[in-house]
């Protein structure tokens, strides 16, 4: 299995609610501020460097069906950057449509919480292609958009998700999403501690910084949402800053 992460990477998000980016605070519905078209964002974000996309269909996580799929397609079909895509995958046969159409990683988090089999049954036919979202809220994993506590330890869950054939996790703390506060990196050091394959850290990310200090708790990636959009800082200088 291929490292999909052999260098720190830079990842912008690409929240996709009722057609239109967004990004939401703390992963509360109802606070979602909007950002235009998901293609523009797209194409802003490469120009800019990214060598990934983190493409999530909000209505898909919140309502458990892909909602926004047209807005995805368009991008799949116009960009050679490596795509990460979540929101609304609950089977195995959403997940393969997606990675038959060229995506490079399937974004699990309900569903892999509720059938953790499913993991093994993508990763047998795509090794390396499922990365399991664990999305933390007072230190236990969440799921159905963040709504509903599972009890679960997310260290613990992401050994859970290494040993049936997980090939990233993407952590995200849920507690300091959206509010460019900065980022909790004991709880991530955790989980990347807990593990040998790639972690991807996401939430409260508002500096330059922050980009950095999530490097140096262990992750291999960071995704980046709503201080890109606000303007906090720029994405090449992030990129630029990671591989100084």
């Amino acid at each position: 299995m291929t490292d999909p992460f052999p260098t720190f990477e830079v990842i912008p998000a690409v929240d996709v609610q009722d057609g239109g980016v967004v990004q939401l605070v703390a992963g509360e519905r109802g606070t979602e501020k909007q950002y235009g078209e998901p293609q523009a964002a797209a194409d802003q974000w490469i120009q800019q460097g990214a060598e990934t996309l983190h493409l999530v269909d909000l209505d898909g996580a919140f309502e458990g069906e892909r909602v926004n799929a047209d807005a995805f397609e368009t991008i799949i079909e116009s960009t050679d950057a490596d795509l990460q895509i979540g929101g609304g995958i609950r089977t195995a046969e959403d997940a393969f449509e997606l990675l038959d159409m060229g995506v490079d990683r399937v974004i699990l988090g309900t569903a892999a919480v509720e059938t953790p089999e499913i993991v093994a049954e993508i990763s047998e036919r795509y090794p390396g292609s499922v990365m399991v979202s664990l999305d933390a809220k007072g230190g236990e994993v969440v799921v159905s958009g963040w709504t509903e506590s599972t009890g679960l330890d997310p260290a613990e869950a992401a050994g859970r998700y290494e040993d049936l054939g997980a090939g990233a996790i993407l952590f995200t703390d849920v507690d300091v999403e959206g509010q460019l506060e900065g980022v909790n990196t004991e709880l991530v050091s955790r989980v990347c501690e807990a593990v040998d394959i790639p972690v991807v850290a996401s939430g409260g990310v508002a500096s330059v910084n922050d980009v950095l200090a999530l490097q140096e708790a262990g992750a291999a990636a960071v995704v980046v949402g709503t201080a890109l959009y606000e303007g906090a800082f720029r994405l090449d200088a992030a990129i630029e800053a990671v591989s100084e």
